[in-house]
């Protein structure tokens, strides 16, 4: 059965309206495929397979016969080279509007000799957000944090254990193997593993690496490539350089809820992993919705710390704290946080609130939301859509 994932569809069009190649990205299984044969007029070719390999030798000749077509290049890492295929289309046919859709950000192997900067626009398929849930008809917020956000998995009667694997086991064979060529499977695996495990973390190389038995530099090129292929995000921290504050080391998310639970050994949900699960979700929904991954968090070496802090130029940070339950919020940390940096805007997104409302904390003014009212507010925030 297919879904019409009304927000990723607008998402797409819209790039269209902006440049004739749009590329879109995101981890395997969270649904490019069928989203792509879900838009209206579009001629599909699966880049896997050999006859559409051989009719992209001629590009030239592949996209004038298409001029005026909506056309769907799938895998299109797939092509010897793809980044030239693209460039072709940008510059010679812009009548041929085309999506390419792949597991890694543009650039991130040798394979693309082109990012195509300038020629292109960029739509990064998240796991299932909030307007994904209402499309899917199943608005189990719960359900969403155990099973995670790719739709099979979501969909599945079951937790997928054993799909868990097989999506690593495809990772590795299919996405790495054709784009970076990495070795050492065992250590690398190791790695994913133990990151997802400790997802939302300080990142520590030197502890993955006596761990991985591999060098902190291997450690820190895995993490490049599980970032180029969206499987694991950097949340750096905001600082203006003070002593008294976490100025270099980052906390590393994993893509998915459900794959966070499976690698940490958890099978039941307590009512105290509800929160830390939210903190994710609110994670994937800014980046679907802001399509950035220019997010910080905020500590400082007394223990203080602030989950989200958006910079929004010369003005001052939007600070933003995720609760699973309204009531859960104690301002220390917010306060510590506006002492240092004063004048921002404060939220606390929490998974119960139905209608905002405004609490003071002495002069720090906190404004409780729901998670489309955050939303809705940074929508109009100068952020800037960087997907590197």
């Amino acid at each position: 059965m297919w879904y019409k994932r009304t927000y990723w569809l607008l998402r797409l069009e819209e790039a269209w309206r902006s440049r004739s190649v749009v590329w879109l990205a995101g981890v395997r299984r969270a649904g490019k495929t069928v989203l792509c044969q879900s838009l209206p007029d579009v001629e599909y070719f699966d880049c896997e397979l050999p006859r559409i390999r051989r009719q992209l030798q001629d590009p030239e000749a592949f996209l004038r016969a298409l001029r005026g077509r909506r056309v769907v290049l799938d895998e299109v890492h797939r092509l010897p080279d793809p980044s030239a295929v693209l460039k072709i289309a940008a510059d010679h046919y812009p009548q041929v509007r085309v999506v390419a859709t792949g597991s890694s950000t543009l650039g991130a192997s040798a394979k693309f000799q082109d990012t195509l900067a300038g020629r292109r626009e960029v739509v990064w398929l998240t796991p299932l957000m909030s307007q994904d849930l209402v499309d899917f008809g199943l608005q189990d917020l719960v359900r969403r944090l155990r099973h995670g956000g790719l739709p099979p998995f979501f969909l599945s009667a079951a937790v997928p254990e054993r799909d868990y694997q097989d999506w690593m086991d495809a990772y590795w064979a299919k996405d790495l193997q054709e784009l970076f060529r990495l070795e050492r499977r065992d250590s690398f695996l190791q790695f994913v593993e133990l990151l997802l495990a400790r997802s939302g973390s300080l990142f520590e190389a030197s502890r993955y690496a006596r761990e991985c038995g591999v060098s902190h530099t291997t450690i820190r090129n895995y993490l490049a490539v599980l970032e180029a292929t969206y499987v694991a995000h950097r949340v750096r921290p905001f600082s203006r350089r003070l002593a008294t504050e976490i100025v270099a080391a980052p906390k590393v998310y994993g893509f998915d809820t459900g794959f966070v639970l499976h690698f940490r050994g958890w099978s039941e949900l307590r009512e105290e992993d509800l929160g830390w699960l939210w903190e994710h979700y609110v994670l994937n929904e800014l980046h679907a919705r802001l399509q950035t991954r220019r997010l910080h968090y905020w500590r400082d070496k007394r223990g203080h710390e602030v989950d989200f802090v958006l910079p929004l130029g010369r003005s001052a940070p939007v600070a933003v704290e995720c609760k699973w339950k309204a009531a859960a919020f104690e301002p220390r940390n917010l306060l510590a946080f506006r002492r240092r940096y004063p004048g921002g805007r404060n939220f606390v997104v929490a998974s119960d609130v139905d209608r905002p409302w405004v609490q003071r904390f002495g002069d720090v003014t906190v404004e409780f939301v729901g998670l489309a009212d955050l939303l809705q507010v940074l929508a109009r925030a100068p952020l800037g859509a960087d997907i590197p």
